[in-house]
Formats: structure tokens, sequence, C-alpha cells
């Protein structure tokens, strides 16, 4: 965009404005993906880079990692690793300073795995430290300059759209943490009054010992409600912060939907529940966090399982498509009802005709959903009411 150290005015007025334009255009949403799309994209063009990319910095891990990148797909790149010390990310982390680089093979902090793991070579770099509150909360980089080296203004640009890009990204992460501790504090109450109420009675003269018993088998349901509650909601808000890393292995999807369903066989077979396996031939192996999709399809599986019949049956399914890996969890349960479909993956959100019939968070879909999303896959239900359910996991087949 801009060709020499000495810019023109006319050429460094014209990305002013285009700065002006894009902070009103990050003041416009609270979405935290988008608005770290928005940001690389931005930072791409007003560069003139061919790619840019943001990485956050985890201050108690001490770990940088990629969130989000212009220049391939989000599942190959979000939660990929970089150290502190040995890379150029993590030089700008720990120095507070920007870095302009015309040829990383010549500097010896270039980490040269983000090139082999991606299959995208660097050859110049611009990047800038996004610094709110005097904290670091992650680099934003542009590479490959498309025509000569990065300029000193081109710099001073990045550092502004760095800035407005930290203020903009805590205050997502703020917004979206007020929201969730709200619904948060909203879904306490119950098992906090149950809870209140019981103890209360313990207390009664008038109590036997039978009724004595019962509310001690409550309080400690109500217990546990709430460690789960709070587990998942932990859960639930490291993904939505973008906090979460994927670490990426490859595995046989057989062999994770066999380890899920040895772990469920007991639960099943209290309620006489039978879970079948069916893969289809020649379905490849999958390229993501397997503890994650573990946890996704033991949640459906669990879910398939709650609301089943006694004799009923479960299936674990697996096929493929030239793009896609789809992992299907069917039972002839008591179905969903049409008018609920729309709200299963709202936080906490239960279905009112068997809210009271079977204990859960109401977190379990909505966790799942971010877990599926963050390696680039979508999730579709279809269910009748006295027929059965099947939610079907769609993730991008492995590039290898």
């Amino acid at each position: 965009m801009f060709d020499t150290e000495t810019t023109p005015i006319h050429k460094r007025l014209e990305g002013y404005r285009r700065l002006m334009a894009i902070a009103r255009d990050l003041a416009s949403t609270l979405d935290l993906d988008r608005l770290l799309d928005r940001i690389v994209h931005a930072a791409a063009d007003i560069t003139d880079s061919e790619a840019a990319s943001i990485l956050l910095y985890d201050d108690t891990a001490r770990q940088l990692y990629f969130q989000v990148a212009t220049n391939m797909d989000e599942p190959t790149m979000r939660g990929l690793v970089v150290p502190l010390e040995g890379s150029i990310a993590g030089w700008i982390v720990t120095n507070r300073k920007s870095v302009r680089i015309a040829n990383v093979n010549e500097d010896p902090r270039h980490f040269d795995d983000v090139g082999q793991a991606t299959q995208y070579p660097t050859r110049s770099l611009l990047g800038v430290p996004m610094i709110t509150q005097d904290k670091v909360i992650g680099v934003l980089e542009t590479i490959n300059k498309r025509n000569g080296d990065f300029t000193e203004t081109e710099e001073d640009f990045l550092k502004v759209l760095g800035a407005q890009a930290a203020v903009a990204i805590q205050n997502s992460r703020l917004f979206q943490q007020s929201d969730l501790v709200a619904e948060f504090v909203h879904e306490l109450r119950t098992p906090l009054a149950s809870l209140s109420t019981a103890t209360y009675l313990l207390t009664r003269p008038e109590i036997s010992h039978t009724q004595r018993d019962q509310i001690v088998t409550n309080i400690h349901s109500e217990t546990l409600r709430l460690n789960a509650l709070a587990a998942s909601f932990l859960d639930l808000a490291r993904l939505e912060s973008g906090r979460v890393q994927f670490r990426k292995t490859q595995f046989e999807v057989n062999a994770l939907l066999l380890e899920c369903r040895e772990i469920m066989e007991n639960k099943a077979a209290e309620q006489r529940i039978s879970i079948k396996i069916e893969v289809q031939a020649g379905v490849p192996k999958l390229e993501a966090d397997r503890d994650k999709l573990k946890q996704v399809v033991l949640n459906l599986l669990s879910n398939a399982i709650k609301y089943n019949h006694a004799d009923g049956w479960v299936m674990l399914k697996a096929e493929a498509t030239p793009k896609e890996v789809a992992i299907m969890v069917a039972d002839n349960g008591v179905g969903i009802p049409e008018t609920a479909l729309p709200f299963l993956f709202q936080k906490f959100y239960r279905v009112r005709e068997t809210e009271g019939q079977v204990s859960g968070t109401g977190l379990g879909l909505s966790i799942c959903k971010q877990i599926v999303q963050g390696h680039g896959g979508r999730m579709e239900v279809r269910s009748r009411v006295g027929e059965g359910t099947v939610i079907s996991v769609f993730l991008p087949r492995s590039r290898i």
C-alpha cells in the first residue's frame, strides 16, 4: 500500500482515514470470532500483505497460540502453540515492541515450525504487540509484503490497529463474561434455594429419620449438580473467550467410538439400553483434538441414554463424503418437540417436557457446538417425539 519510507502526505491521510473507518467497524460488534476476522483482514489490507494473523497470549500458561489467520482454514491454524522463547512473536510479547523483518530466514528468532505445519512459508514479517491497560493480550502479525519491504509508516499504522484491536478484544471478552456470569448466577438460584430449604428442614425436630435421610440425599444430589454446573460453566467460558487450544492429532474414528461406548456401557446397562457402532468402510482418519471430540461424543451419548426408554437402543455411526466426516448419535428415545429444536444449543436451555425427569446443566450442547465450530465443523439435529433423535457432527476431512 505504501511504497517507501517517504510516503506522500495524501497516502498517509488515506491510511488514517482507513484506520478511522476500521475503528468504527470494530466498535460495531462484540462477537469475538467476527471481531478477530475483521482485524486480520484489515491488517493484511492496510499493509498490502499476503496474510495476517492474531496470536493470543495466555499469561497463566505463558503460551502464545494462533487464534485466527487470513491465509488458511481456522481449524488448521487455531490452537497452534508458538513458544515464547525462540519465536519472533514471543520476542514481541516479552519485549512489548514491534518488529519489521525483510527476510525471516536470516533472523535467529524465526520459529519455522508454523510454516512447516501450515505449508505456508513466511518471507517477510511485520508484527506488533496488542496491549491494553498495560497488559499484553496477543500479537498482530502481517506476513509477506506484496511489493518491496514493510515501511515505517505501515508499522505505525499496524501499531494503531493493534491498539484498537486490543481494546476491542478485551471489551468483547468482558461482555461475553458478564453475559455468561449473569446467566450462571440466575441458574444458581434454583439449586441454592433447594439447599437452603433442605438445611432448614434438617434443623426441625419433627422431621423423621426417613425424611432426614431423604433430605440428605437431596442435598448430595444438588451439590453434585452445582459442581457439574460450575465445571461446565468454566468450560464454556474458556471456549467462548477463544482461549481453548485445540491440540490436533490424527486418529481413527472407529477407535474413538469404541472407547466412548466402553465408558458409557455401565450407564446404558442400568436402563437395559444397547449401544451399537456402525462405521462406513473407508472413513478416513480425523485430524482434530481427540480429547475434545471425545467430550462431544460422550455428551451426545449420555443424552441419548438419559432421554431413552428401558430396552431402547443407541447407534453410533460414522460416514464420510469427499469434504466431511460425519459422526451421528441416534436413539429411539422420547424425542424432542419440534418447537424446542431451534433452542437446543442455547446456554442453559432445557426442554420443558423432560426438564423435571432428567438432571442436567443445560450447557452440554452449547459446549459441544463451541468445540465443533472450533474445528470448522457444524451440528444438525433431527427428532420426532416418541420416535427418537439423531444428532450429527460434521467435521472437515484431513488434508493429508
